[in-house]
């Protein structure tokens, strides 16, 4: 097949694309990121009723437990995120727990977070 120059133009910059699409597949897949350890803690907004904290809260008493006050049950969660830093992962951790883990309408979340270990590839 014969190609003018502007064919011949046009057959480059395709090659050149792939190429460069190519190295920055090859890029992308080396790039550093880091672990983190996340530990999620879930709790009832303080305006909402806990049923749960007042049955333990209840049973605690009659079984002669009677100082303690105020019982309130959450969840607490742990994961491993790799991330390319540490904003990053505080941001996916927002999306988790908005999205999925905590109900936005009665829970608040807090979550802290560890960085792991570095990882290349």
């Amino acid at each position: 097949m014969i190609l003018g120059d502007r064919g011949s133009r046009m057959a480059n910059l395709a090659d050149n694309m792939s190429i460069v699409n190519f190295q920055s597949d090859l890029t992308s897949d080396i790039a550093v990121t880091q672990k983190y350890q996340a530990r999620i803690y879930i709790t009832l907004r303080p305006s909402v009723l806990d049923p749960a904290g007042t049955a333990v809260q209840s049973g605690l008493e009659h079984m002669g437990y009677d100082n303690v006050e105020r019982i309130r049950i959450g969840k607490y969660i742990e994961m491993t995120l790799s991330c390319v830093d540490e904003a990053a992962a505080r941001l996916e951790l927002d999306r988790i727990c908005d999205q999925l883990l905590a109900n936005p309408v009665i829970e608040n979340y807090t979550f802290d977070l560890t960085e792991l270990l570095t990882v290349n590839g």
